[in-house]
């Protein structure tokens, strides 16, 4: 009998009934006398005594399906089989610091498959747990032709066990979700706190993984949270605990993180509060940066937290209007008109009033609970610096600008880029400083100089889009690729057996996709010509899109339209997709490329270039923004003038049919990168700036540096042989 009449009664694992994959609950237990175990042990002796002899996993793959697998896959490439998605949970219960039971419960989207349950003897020099979970979900993945995607770990577990989930991450690529049980019943009193020990460690295990489920959407990546007053809840509302301090550690030098964390120790010494405000939680650099800033902030106990406004119909396609005008890539008959200045204005105003200047806002005075100092990002959000000057006209504002502004037309009266940089100057003007994209013409001449500092876009090397991903997990993400191409007719992949370039971007009119083609065409032009004899490889031009960004259609279409009319005999060659968000899959298509291009005609920073760089890819692209900053030409990659496809072709021709040198740009490649574009390096520049102006005189950066001003204000100025981007 179960020892609750709520809980489900079955066979024990003595007992001659047997578990049927497919069925909704594990086996239950042999009936046990646990009135005499200690409390604190109940749980593990029941464990001991429903599996004395433990529980192995009985799924087995059909064996015809293994060999067609095999077979595929050595005829069209990795990306070619299909694998079953899967989530697992997971839990343990343990008599002492010496002896666990670990419970292992594997579930599709619907039913419990399969669970295993074994009893594991720790020892101090190991972390027995994670090994063994590890090592179970890895050996079922290959005999079972499977991809975990999520697991459910109990937070006991997970503070037991504190390396487990960063492991399930990094190594296995699983999002690793915390649960705490007796938080996740609405209205969960305290006479129901103790149902969860109640329950046997394989119906625990089974529960965390059906509560798992419940936190994905249909791309496979954690639902994303916007909490109240529009506070941007990370990774699935801060529950899936992915990296670990140390993990973030090892990402980049002494002198960085020591540099770091003299910051971090003065914020949390002072309980500085630190409010970021920007447009949109999802899609583009901007959401990538403040994503990863705020998981390490969290992970170093600094009080930083992330605001982006609710959304309104029709704003976007304005803010995206604003984004082209300034960057010089709009019609230049394009404006933007008193009533749509008015509907941002309008627009920003309601979302203060309502959110954020109200009882308990961030934009209250700190006195009240609001932050002590404000960031403010991009041009869709300076509407807020003189509500929040208004109100505390002592309290600190900084605004950063991430695109690339004409500096020349905006300070030409007439044009639309001097119309709207005027609207934008009236409230920016108001902050205390103006950080830019290291590149100086992206900074308006009435800006003061005393203002402006630069600082450099940044990725994170532990996110989906840049860890290290296994062969089985590229499998996996290049086959969901595929499946979107199949879906669409469009031209699918089939590494490794055909090697392919890539430029990874938005649909945007800046990214110079026309380029990408017609430089694919005459390079596929010089190869027939020169090398009949060496096969071509594909081209693959994919990106993702973003709620505020309305164009990437209208952008592709132009893309399909100039690929059917002007490379109609290259159709089958190339691949050109709209992805949904899965970081993992951008991440599979760029760490298979041979080449990298991006060959932008308007840019601001593009933190991808570094990314590709990272995974050793040599890059060609356009000597435009901050591109240059971050390719050594001839060393790591090419640089070209923008629109000059001619060179673009000529270099992917040296690069595809001379192994040397793309050989030693490879290995350049790999270990140019600066620690300025990692997320520590991010966050050493901000956290200096939040330090500075919240608790100290502020600072006037004159057109500096902000790594190199941070860097001396920790007593760790830059040495002559550390690996930094070029300043000008």
């Amino acid at each position: 009998m179960s020892h609750h009449k709520d809980l489900p009664t079955h066979g024990g694992p003595t007992s001659s009934s047997v578990f049927v994959p497919g069925t909704s609950t594990p086996p239950a237990r042999v009936p046990t006398p646990l009135r005499l175990a200690p409390r604190s042990l109940k749980p593990y002796v029941h464990a001991l005594l429903s599996f004395k002899h433990g529980k192995d996993f009985e799924t087995q793959s059909s064996v015809h399906r293994k060999r067609r697998v095999s077979e595929l896959a050595d005829k069209e490439g990795n990306f070619a089989p299909a694998l079953t998605t899967l989530y697992v949970g997971i839990s343990a219960v343990f008599s002492d610091s010496h002896t666990a039971i670990i419970a292992i419960a594997i579930h599709d989207s619907t039913y419990l498959l399969d669970f295993s349950v074994k009893t594991l003897t720790l020892t101090a020099d190991r972390d027995h747990v994670s090994d063994h979970v590890l090592q179970e979900l890895e050996t079922y993945e290959h005999q079972n032709l499977s991809k975990f995607i999520g697991a459910g770990v109990p937070y006991d577990l997970m503070k037991r066990c504190p390396n487990l989930c960063s492991r399930l991450w990094l190594q296995l690529d699983v999002v690793p979700i915390s649960i705490m049980p007796e938080l996740e019943r609405s209205g969960m009193e305290l006479k129901e706190k103790g149902y969860w020990d109640v329950k046997c460690v394989d119906e625990q295990a089974d529960s965390m993984a059906r509560k798992c489920l419940m936190h994905f959407g249909p791309n496979l990546a954690p639902l994303l949270q916007v909490g109240y007053r529009g506070i941007v809840e990370i990774d699935a509302g801060f529950q899936a605990h992915m990296i670990t301090i140390d993990n973030f550690q090892k990402t980049c030098s002494t002198q960085t993180w020591e540099a770091m964390m003299t910051f971090v120790k003065s914020l949390k010494e002072k309980g500085t509060k630190i409010a970021f405000f920007s447009s949109t939680p999802q899609g583009g650099g901007v959401a990538l940066m403040r994503h990863a800033l705020v998981r390490l902030a969290k992970l170093l106990g600094v009080d930083l937290t992330w605001y982006v406004p609710k959304p309104k119909p029709g704003v976007f396609r304005i803010t995206k209007t604003v984004h082209n005008i300034l960057q010089g890539v709009s019609r230049p008959d394009e404006w933007i008109s008193t009533e749509e200045k008015k509907v941002l204005t309008d627009w920003i105003e309601d979302n203060a009033n309502r959110y954020w200047l109200s009882t308990g806002g961030p934009l209250r005075p700190p006195s009240e609970g609001g932050a002590d100092v404000i960031m403010i990002d991009d041009p869709q959000m300076p509407g807020l610096i003189p509500l929040i000057k208004k109100m505390t006209p002592d309290r600190h504002v900084l605004y950063r600008s991430h695109i690339q502004i004409r500096s020349d037309l905006a300070m030409q009266e007439g044009t639309p880029q001097a119309d709207i940089w005027q609207f934008l100057w009236g409230n920016i003007q108001h902050a205390d400083m103006f950080i830019s994209h290291p590149i100086p013409t992206f900074v308006p001449s009435n800006v003061p100089k005393s203002k402006v500092a630069y600082l450099p876009a940044t990725t994170d090397w532990l996110d989906g889009l840049n860890k290290d991903l296994n062969e089985w997990d590229q499998g996996y993400y290049g086959h969901l690729y595929n499946d979107q191409c199949h879906a669409l007719r469009m031209t699918e992949l089939r590494w490794p057996a055909k090697k392919y370039i890539i430029q990874v971007a938005r649909f945007d009119p800046a990214k110079g996709i026309p380029d990408v083609l017609e430089s694919y065409a005459e390079f596929r032009r010089q190869l027939s010509h020169s090398y009949p004899h060496i096969e071509a490889p594909q081209l693959v031009i994919c990106g993702n899109g973003s709620v505020d960004d309305p164009d990437g259609t209208m952008i592709y279409d132009q893309t399909m339209t100039h690929l059917e009319t002007r490379c109609p005999h290259l159709l089958s060659s190339v691949s050109v997709m709209r992805l949904g968000p899965n970081d993992q899959l951008l991440n599979t298509l760029l760490s298979a490329s041979h080449i990298v291009l991006q060959l932008s005609t308007r840019e601001g920073f593009e933190v991808k270039v570094s990314e590709a760089l990272h995974k050793g890819k040599p890059v060609i692209a356009t000597n435009c923004g901050g591109i240059p900053l971050q390719i050594q030409h001839a060393k790591n990659g090419y640089l070209v003038e923008p629109g000059d496809w001619h060179a673009v072709a000529a270099h992917l021709l040296e690069l595809w049919t001379n192994e040397d040198v793309y050989k030693d740009m490879s290995e350049f490649a790999k270990n140019s990168v600066s620690d300025e574009v990692g997320t520590v390096g991010n966050a050493l520049s901000w956290f200096y700036l939040a330090d500075k102006w919240a608790n100290g005189n502020g600072i006037s950066p004159d057109g500096r540096w902000v790594n190199d001003l941070a860097r001396e204000a920790a007593g760790l100025p830059y040495g002559e042989m550390e690996n930094r981007l070029p300043r000008f």
